[in-house]
């Protein structure tokens, strides 16, 4: 079921409602509460551009380079069944990543995740057997129980998830998109929160993994996956350095009509600077709202896109009216990339990374 994109349009929707200024206050380590890799700002009305996923990695259109061995989405942790929290781990983890201040219980036996990436790192720790709950758009997640409850990330239902009681609920930034916080019912009844807004580069996405590896009592799988994140990135950078010749990259994650991409500070710009190209959007900020101009000024060498809403979105790029003279569209250099590795800031942003320097760079990777 393709539910992820369902997540991308209800972000870009978001997100006309609130600035940018009031998600970032008090945020740190370059995370940014309410965004999310795929989202963006500014659009006309995105949710009627699809309700499709991410979900499905494995129906890439031609030349998906995907790299389901990669060693940072191997890393798995054997499953716990519960985990004492030590009096170090106490100590150590009083605020969590938005800056909250909280109290960890003494024991954590069961889980609830909301938000896809909260949901990917806590499986690839080896705790999926703790989780009692997801959100609707973690479905998907490979390692989960079959029929795990699932809630609305923006509207969940306080009763249902209080009475099943869990330890501790990992929240994404992206719930208090409109303003408000739709959890604080729960945490009023004593339930401890842990919010992890949604990260804007690489850096920060390893400090989300030892974050939560912290807080879990997890710490030696928490840096073997970032020790797994950190070697595939820089065999990267150490091939991206030896590029003289940069291509330039438009990177589509919504479709026309309502095209968006993005600039810096975002770990897909990140990105396309460590496989050794070049942003087109480079020297805009954060999500960008594109017209035909921009690209069609722009020249892209290379069109990637994360879109998986409608049914070839490749061939849509291919056929656009008045892109023919687009470089990447005349030679065909236009593919697609993992919408989940690539929206998702969790450790499998490599899986995503691997794609696009394959994509772009198929001689040097």
């Amino acid at each position: 079921m393709k539910t992820y994109t369902r997540f991308i349009s209800l972000l870009l929707t978001a997100i006309l409602l609130i600035s940018v200024a009031a998600c970032v206050s008090g945020q740190p380590d370059g995370n940014t509460p309410g965004t999310s890799s795929g989202g963006s700002g500014n659009a006309a009305d995105p949710g009627d551009a699809g309700s499709g996923s991410a979900a499905d990695q494995g129906n890439a259109a031609p030349g998906d380079a995907a790299d389901p061995g990669s060693a940072a989405d191997a890393v798995q942790a054997p499953a716990q069944t519960s985990v004492e929290v030590g009096q170090d781990v106490r100590q150590a983890v009083t605020i969590d990543r938005e800056g909250n201040q909280i109290s960890l219980p003494g024991k954590i036996g069961k889980i609830i995740s909301m938000g896809p990436s909260n949901t990917e790192i806590l499986v690839a720790l080896g705790f999926a057997d703790m989780i009692i709950a997801i959100d609707e758009y973690s479905d998907n997640v490979e390692g989960l129980k079959p029929g795990t409850p699932m809630f609305s990330m923006m509207q969940p239902d306080g009763e249902q998830i209080i009475s099943m009681m869990p330890d501790v609920i990992f929240v994404t930034g992206m719930s208090k998109a409109g303003g408000d916080d739709p959890f604080k019912v729960i945490e009023d009844a004593g339930i401890c929160l842990v919010y992890i807004p949604s990260s804007v580069s690489l850096g920060a996405i390893m400090e989300d993994i030892r974050f939560i590896a912290a807080v879990m009592g997890a710490q030696a799988e928490g840096e073997a996956i970032i020790e797994a994140m950190e070697k595939e990135i820089e065999d990267v950078r150490a091939i991206g350095q030896t590029i003289s010749v940069k291509k330039k990259v438009y990177f589509e994650i919504s479709a026309a009509p309502w095209m968006y991409s993005f600039g810096s500070g975002v770990f897909l710009d990140e990105m396309i600077s460590l496989i050794g190209a070049v942003n087109i959007l480079g020297d805009q900020d954060s999500w960008v709202s594109v017209a035909d101009e921009i690209v069609l000024a722009a020249d892209p060498d290379v069109i990637l896109t994360s879109v998986d809403y409608i049914d070839d979105p490749v061939g849509e790029i291919l056929s656009r009216p008045g892109w023919s003279g687009i470089t990447a569209v005349r030679n065909g250099d236009v593919y697609y990339i993992s919408a989940d590795a690539s929206n998702r800031p969790s450790h499998n942003v490599v899986i995503a990374l691997l794609q696009m320097a394959k994509a772009v760079y198929p001689e040097f990777y």
